[in-house]
């Protein structure tokens, strides 16, 4: 369903919302911090966001869809540069200080203004074709797992892997451009456990005991995340009773998968009868979530989402963005899960942990 109407709070997270919640988990700057000069922190982030601008304007500039693309692009370029140097001068410009969530929406904005409405679209219509081709492979491997406890982990690790697939990470891109990368090869080289934040066991343990009637998963990016990653997961679910509703964004932002996108991709995905490989995808259903970036602001989602989310029991929030960059440490009503890899050092810095370390993080009420 499509969202026209005013934004609003989450109906999960923990009330009251002013006191309990707060979106960016990394604070750039504290009460005692000169407000009109730049913390280390806002500079080191402000660089980070810096050293992205040439892999965006690449992509702006192959925009089959924007007349005169390569000029608006280096536009685009400078307009933002020029915005994120002026924020080092004086952090309160542009409605700073600077946040994760205000440094993105300045980029979109820059981009929206000057028409490129989704500059990552080939990328992600390429990687979605090629992740379905796989998709059935990687759920019959799932299905021959017989232990509950370890299937449970193998879906879990097929989420994380997935994740790579990430073009918002300047490195990433780069090792994407070069050689594409291998969902499966990804799965069995993620690092080591004990993860950075690693609550897996505890999960496990919970998930033979439990069934969870209504899941929220909020999805992020598009190719293999989604389909080889979240999709197995929520069919999961739904073959073990729960209601399943993914939350995608509204808008394009970087290769993130869109809510237009991502009901497109689960029809191609069923067969005649509505199955998802043998599995009953009837409590399956796809929401706007009124989010137009890659990181989340729970305090400010769709109607229809805070509507159908209303009774769940269940909320998973999937990907750096929205799940370790944002909402790490937002407090639900129900049992959370936050899943993603890290893929910036100064998350990595921040968590005391590795750079494409793992993130799983189970809060049971």
């Amino acid at each position: 369903m499509e969202s026209s109407s005013p934004a609003v709070p989450f109906p999960l997270l923990q009330t009251p919302i002013e006191t309990n919640y707060r979106a960016c988990t990394i604070p750039y700057r504290f009460e005692t911090d000169n407000p009109r000069k730049a913390t280390p922190v806002e500079i080191q982030w402000i660089d980070l966001f810096l050293n992205s601008v040439p892999s965006f304007r690449q992509r702006a500039e192959t925009d089959p869809t924007v007349p005169d693309a390569p000029a608006k692009a280096e536009k685009f370029a400078q307009r933002y540069t020029a915005m994120l140097e002026e924020m080092k001068k004086n952090p309160e410009s542009y409605g700073g200080p600077p946040d994760c969530i205000l440094l993105c929406r300045l980029r979109e904005v820059i981009l929206r203004e000057l028409g490129f409405v989704d500059i990552f679209k080939r990328v992600k219509d390429e990687e979605n074709a090629k992740a379905m081709t796989l998709f059935e492979g990687v759920v019959k491997l799932n299905d021959a797992i017989e232990d509950e406890a370890k299937r449970a982990e193998n879906l879990v690790r097929g989420i994380l892997a997935g994740n790579i697939f990430d073009l918002g990470s300047a490195r990433l891109a780069e090792m994407f451009a070069k050689d594409g990368m291998s969902f499966l090869a990804s799965c069995q080289n993620l690092v080591p456990r004990p993860w950075v934040i690693d609550d897996l066991d505890a999960f496990k343990l919970k998930w033979t005991q439990k069934t969870w009637k209504k899941a929220v998963i909020f999805v992020d990016n598009s190719g293999a995340d989604v389909i080889l990653g979240i999709l197995p997961f929520a069919r999961e679910l739904l073959r073990r009773g729960t209601q399943v509703i993914l939350a995608a964004n509204d808008l394009p932002s970087i290769n993130d998968v869109t809510y237009p996108e991502l009901i497109e991709i689960i029809s191609k995905l069923k067969d005649e009868n509505g199955q998802l490989v043998g599995v009953d995808a009837t409590g399956l259903i796809v929401a706007n979530s009124g989010n137009d970036l890659p990181v989340i602001d729970l305090a400010s989602v769709s109607p229809e989402l805070a509507f159908m989310a209303s009774d769940a029991d269940f909320v998973v929030l999937e990907g750096m963005g929205r799940a370790i960059e944002t909402n790490l440490y937002a407090r639900f009503k129900c049992d959370s899960i936050k899943i993603g890899m890290v893929k910036h050092p100064e998350v990595a810095q921040f968590l005391g942990g590795r750079l494409y370390d793992c993130v799983f993080k189970f809060n049971e009420v």
